[in-house]
């Protein structure tokens, strides 16, 4: 099966902010993988392209998770949090992705 070809600027816009919680190091830890904000619209393709490209590792597998953005209220006013595409990338054996800035 051949890779489908993308466009590089729009890879550049897919992932939007690495998550870095409690969750996103548990998993992290025990499989290997990486958890990432993306836009709304990307497909699991455009994401494992996007992290290829930009880490220069090899990816395994993407799963996508949908949140809906809770209705918070502060005094009278009631707010909404945005809508969150999730992708936990799953990196193959012998690959890591350093996001916390240190040198290896």
């Amino acid at each position: 099966m051949s890779t489908p070809k993308f466009d590089e600027g729009r890879l550049m816009q897919v992932l939007v902010a690495p998550i870095v919680s409690e969750k996103a190091t548990m998993v992290a830890e025990k499989s290997n993988a990486v958890t990432f904000k993306v836009l709304q619209n990307a497909t699991k393709h455009e994401i494992k392209a996007a992290v290829e490209l930009l880490f220069k590792v090899e990816v395994k597998s993407v799963s996508v998770l949908n949140t809906k953005g809770k209705t918070k209220r502060f005094g009278k006013t009631v707010g909404r949090r945005d809508n969150v595409r999730k992708a936990y990338v799953m990196l193959k054996e012998g690959q890591e992705l350093n996001l916390s800035g240190e040198a290896a």
